[in-house]
């Protein structure tokens, strides 16, 4: 080491700067590295030492040398054989050990020694490597790695690593287990932990000591960070931080925050995080830092320290002017009165000490890998969303259940560009993991098939009873609250009068099976629905008692378990799942269950009804897609997720289900659906869900396939991550209000009413209902959505339709109305506007102002349905309302005239799963048939929350949401473009739609000729399918079309339009593909 330089030379060189003495250290740190000359180096460290050996001349060689070499006492215990104090050396431009850092090493010693042995250890903001060094020395970590976004610091760091590593002599010092600190320690310039994030170093401990005041002058954070930058920028790195964009900014603690979700990415699920936390913002907030983000906290170490006196704190004096927030600090150490940040800095400044408090935080995940999941979803473009997350629960039955399902959640939106279609009947994974709980803890051989989903229990009683449709139900008094009024208070003895009179009659019945079962031999009604008291539920006489009774009858029987069913890993005993277990479901009953005994969310309900008749299960199903459309595939997904819950950690095929007593198969009449409802049903074109080929492509469901975007993701997500959601946070009224009046220019004053539901769909059925109780006959256009027309005729409402022509559109015309109204006796009529289903033609303002007027003049009532609405892509299409105006004008001319405006926003939301329906209205003689809506499944608050943020967003053209509603359309008008080439290239005669997601056309070319399609036989009298010929007109070309290529359409039935079929077309590219793929295929099968 001859051309090392002296000592002398060395602290001349010191003595120039600051900058002069890092530049001869990181001089003497290459020497370190290198083994050749590393023990020489290490002497030369020594002698520097001795040379200022107490504490004064430390001191004056800070002052003078612009460094010092100091010994830190690392256990004063007796007994202690560990090392005892370590040399530590320190420069202007980092960090200086004092007590903030004393006190986190304090809190760290009181945790079990094990915490650190053998484990994988990072330091954030490490300064000189002191706490990391000691770390190592105490603990023997596999692994300590000490970060500092310093680049000054971390060489210091390595010098004072060598300095400890290796004895005087420059030889290793080893430990017990014949390792150095070498071996366990590295050092490196990190930006918190981008380190490790980058070399994909997974960790098991997380230790930090990190500033928590943001700097007074934040241009300062803004400059680039180089070891060459000004000691006093560098030594600032100490003491500041800047705006990190998280909301705990407003406390001093947004650089602790990204560094706990960094730290959530890299840590081992086992982990534990260890942070210094000052008690400025008071210990709540520092608590609440944590617990949002899914932490258990355990308080190690509090104390009172001293305000460093280089510290400024009057960015939190104007946090304190710019909110209620007051920090805690204390005059002196003896206090134990806090005061705000305002007076310690004015009490500062006069010459006192202000203290505050100093807490050491022990961190770990309650459920890490799902937490993981959350955080992973949130650091791909959601990352303000992370500002609402709240996953702190008092009750761990909570926790339990809420994070898993936000597990599930993020993991289904950062997969999913879109959610996927799922049958009527319920999503196929929903039913799959329902009859799965069923045979695992109930030992109940159920399968998906065997099952159908609800909104709710009362949607499924009412849709049941309208299926059935009997004289008389006798149903448990606790289920009729709400049944539609009138069904409640007419008398079978009085229907029985009239035989053109269709009102069910409900007798209702006390909860006592005796008392029942009386009732039913006295009246024999054709429907019985009931629970049954707690005292009679848990064993299967008073189920079996009351199956004879209805059986005897010829009734059919409903039996509601809601109350007694447990999703739980313990059940408790259920009188009629354990006759389910041993016998098979008469065909005559079924089993209902309402879903709401969840921890979290007391209104979300999803219900289930079971049943082992096929024919009744398939006609509940579309009694769902009828008159509700479907339910809300979210709510479906939570339930999923705590029945999945339930079942993951069992074994496969482990339970078996229980041996069954033979029953003889009751033929199909013994189900009881009406031969009317079997009729419409039969009728109906609704969606096809075909089991032989899973894989279909829909081009008959009207809704929005298209990629999610992500402002609508976070908003969907943000609503279920949030606690304690206020009500005028999810209250959308002014909302809807607002977007009505921006679209539609419908008058927005005190007497509008609004009701809203899970679908527009259910609220235009309720309207049917009004129009029934009105004695009014519903007026549709031809070419109309024709799910619409099957549900009016389901509710057996007296319809008439409308005639429409291919020269105008097939939109309603002032004559056409005209000519059809003049003979129909109270008239209410539906008309689909801006955008028509299923043609996408548009009402201009000037169109609907004609139509309303006839209608005034006539005395109908009308209902705009704008469900279909909010996507027009055609320029030169005007569909800007302004109704206001017409609507006062004509409502005070004539009294029995009347606007409903019917809306549902998943098409403006750009999600087919935020689905809300509305209705609203300003005419106060409509008040008293819409207040008799019962039994509507109303939107959760959740969804509510979601769409009145957005719909904010819309109001106020944010630029996100508002570019995806732009990409939309151009997708849209892009696809009707394409799709139009594709048929019309394939013999098809289009209508050019001008707005929405679907078109229609006719199959002129295809009519006359045959097809060969697969007819797999259901009831299995034969082993294999056979081939028929079937020659193509307007009622089978979608029979032919599904069967032949797997694309479904809909038909001229549908659409009622003679010879044209409706096709949607907003689904996900690779799927829209596949469709244009079909048309030409069935081209080359027809030809």
């Amino acid at each position: 080491m001859a051309s090392f330089c002296s000592m002398d030379d060395f602290l001349k060189q010191c003595e120039q700067s600051g900058d002069a003495a890092y530049g001869a250290f990181r001089s003497l740190l290459e020497r370190l590295d290198d083994p050749n000359t590393r023990a020489q180096a290490r002497v030369f460290l020594s002698d520097l030492h001795r040379k200022f050996g107490n504490e004064e001349a430390s001191q004056q060689c800070l002052q003078k040398f612009n460094f010092r070499i100091e010994d830190i006492v690392l256990d004063q215990c007796e007994g202690y054989l560990g090392r005892k104090t370590l040399k530590m050396m320190v420069i202007p431009s980092i960090f200086i050990p004092e007590d903030w850092s004393f006190t986190f090493y304090e809190g760290l010693n009181r945790h079990p020694d094990s915490i650190f042995k053998d484990k994988t250890v990072a330091e954030l903001g490490c300064g000189n490597g002191w706490i990391t060094i000691a770390i190592a020395a105490k603990w023997l970590p596999s692994k300590v790695y000490g970060l500092d976004i310093n680049p000054r610091a971390v060489k210091i760091s390595w010098i004072n690593l060598y300095m400890n590593a290796l004895d005087e002599d420059g030889q290793p010092i080893y430990d017990g287990e014949g390792k150095s600190l070498l071996d366990r320690v590295e050092f490196h310039e990190s930006d918190l932990l981008g380190y490790c994030r980058v070399h994909n170093i997974k960790l098991e401990r997380i230790v930090g000591c990190i500033p928590q005041i943001l700097n007074p002058n934040p241009d300062a954070m803004s400059k680039l960070i180089t070891e060459n930058a000004s000691e006093e920028f560098l030594y600032s790195l100490s003491n500041y931080c800047a705006l990190q964009g998280f909301v705990e900014d407003q406390f001093g603690l947004g650089l602790i925050a990204r560094a706990v979700e960094e730290g959530i990415d890299v840590i081992k699920p086992m982990g534990i995080m260890i942070f210094n936390m000052g008690g400025r913002p008071g210990h709540r907030v520092c608590r609440r830092l944590f617990e949002r983000r899914g932490f258990r906290v355990t308080k190690l170490w509090q104390t009172k320290i001293l305000q460093a006196t280089d510290t400024d704190i009057s960015a939190l004096v104007e946090i304190e002017k710019n909110s209620p927030h007051r920090f805690e600090f204390f005059m002196g150490l003896a206090s134990d009165k806090p005061i705000c940040a305002r007076t310690a800095w004015a009490y500062g400044k006069a010459g006192g000490r202000i203290s505050h408090a100093l807490s050491v935080y022990s961190c770990q995940l309650r459920q890490p890998n799902q937490v993981k999941r959350i955080f992973e979803f949130l650091k791909n473009g959601f990352h303000e969303v992370s500002s609402s997350l709240d996953l702190s629960f008092e009750d761990d039955s909570v926790a339990e259940e809420k994070i898993p399902f936000l597990a599930y959640f993020s993991s289904m939106l950062k997969e999913n560009s879109t959610f996927p279609y799922e049958p009527p009947a319920g999503s196929r994974r929903f039913r799959n993991l329902i009859s799965g709980f069923m045979r695992t803890y109930h030992h109940i051989p159920l399968n998906a098939n065997n099952i159908v989903v609800f909104p709710s229990r009362s949607v499924a009683i009412e849709n049941a009873l309208r299926l059935f449709s009997p004289r008389l139900a006798i149903v448990d008094q606790q289920l009729t609250p709400n049944l539609p009024r009138n069904w409640l208070t007419s008398l079978a003895s009085e229907a029985a009068d009239d035989p053109s009179d269709d009102v069910v009659t409900v007798i209702e019945a006390p909860i006592q099976s005796d008392l029942l079962i009386e009732l039913i031999k006295m009246l024999k009604p054709q429907v019985v629905i009931t629970g049954l008291a707690q005292f009679e539920a848990v064993t299967t006489s008073a189920f079996q008692q009351i199956l004879d009774a209805t059986r005897d009858i010829g009734s059919h029987f409903l039996v509601d378990i809601s109350d007694h069913f447990e999703l739980s890993s313990l059940p408790g005993s259920n009188g009629v799942l354990k006759y389910l277990a041993g016998n098979p479901l008469p065909a005559h009953a079924s089993i209902l269950c309402g879903l709401v005994k969840n921890q979290v969310y007391s209104d979300l309900e999803v219900a289930f009804v079971i049943s082992e008749e096929e024919s009744i299960l398939e006609a509940l199903s579309k009694t769902v897609e009828l008159l509700q459309g479907n339910t809300a595939p979210i709510s479906q997904n939570y339930y999923a997720c705590l029945f999945h819950e339930l079942l993951s950690f069992q074994l496969a095929d482990r339970h078996r289900s229980s041996e069954r007593e033979n029953l003889k198969k009751r033929s199909t009449d013994a189900t009881g659906i009406e031969n009317s409802a079997i009729a419409v049903l039969k009728s109906a074109e609704l969606s096809i869900d075909w089991p032989e080929n899973p894989s279909l492509i829909h081009m008959d469901i009207e809704k929005s396939f298209l990629p999610v975007p992500p402002p609508v993701k976070a908003a969907i997500f943000e609503s279920f991550a949030r606690q304690n959601i206020a009500e005028a946070e999810s209250d959308i009224t002014s909302s809807i209000r607002q977007l009505v009046k921006s679209n539609y220019g419908y008058p927005d004053d005190k007497s509008t009413y609004i009701i809203s539901a899970d679908s527009s769909l259910a609220l235009f059925n309720k309207l049917v209902g009004c129009c029934l109780q009105d004695g009014g006959t519903l007026c549709f256009p031809a070419g109309i959505n024709g799910n619409y027309v099957s549900a009016a005729k389901l509710l057996k409402v007296s319809m008439t339709t409308v005639p429409t022509v291919s020269a105008d559109g097939f939109k309603l015309t002032e004559k056409s109305l005209s000519k059809s109204l003049e003979t129909v006796k109270k008239p209410w009529v539906y008309i689909s506007a801006p955008t028509i289903s299923p043609t996408g033609m548009i009402y201009t303002d000037k169109d609907m102002g004609g139509i309303l007027s006839t209608c005034s003049k006539l005395g109908a009532k009308v209902i705009i349905d704008t469900s279909f609405s909010g996507l027009e892509y055609n320029q030169g299409a005007s569909c800007g309302w302004n109704l206001a105006a017409c609507l006062s004008d004509l409502c005070s001319t004539t009294p029995s005239f009347g606007v409903f405006l019917l809306g549902e926003l998943s098409l403006k939301m750009l999600s087919g799963a935020l689905n809300l329906g509305f209705i609203i209205f300003n005419q106060s003689n409509l008040v008293d048939p819409i207040s008799s809506f019962t039994g509507l499944s109303k939107p959760h608050g959740t969804v509510k929350y979601a769409i009145k943020k957005l719909l904010g967003m819309r109001e106020r053209r944010i630029g996100d949401l508002m570019d995806a509603t732009a990409e939309h359309v151009k997708i849209l008008q892009d696809r009707s473009k394409q799709l139009k080439e594709a048929l019309e290239k394939n013999g098809w005669d289009v209508l050019q739609p001008s707005a929405g997601i679907s078109m229609v056309a006719r199959p002129s070319a295809y009519l006359g000729k045959s097809v060969s399609i697969s007819i797999i036989p259901k009831d299995g009298a034969a082993k294999e399918g056979y081939e028929q010929n079937l020659k193509i007109d307007d009622s089978n070309i979608r029979e032919a079309l599904y069967r032949t290529t797997g694309l479904c359409i809909n038909s001229t039935q549908w659409t009622g339009i003679p010879g044209y079929c409706r096709l949607t077309f907003a689904m996900e590219g690779p799927v829209f593909e596949q469709a244009l793929e079909c048309i030409a295929k069935f081209k080359s099968i027809a030809s």
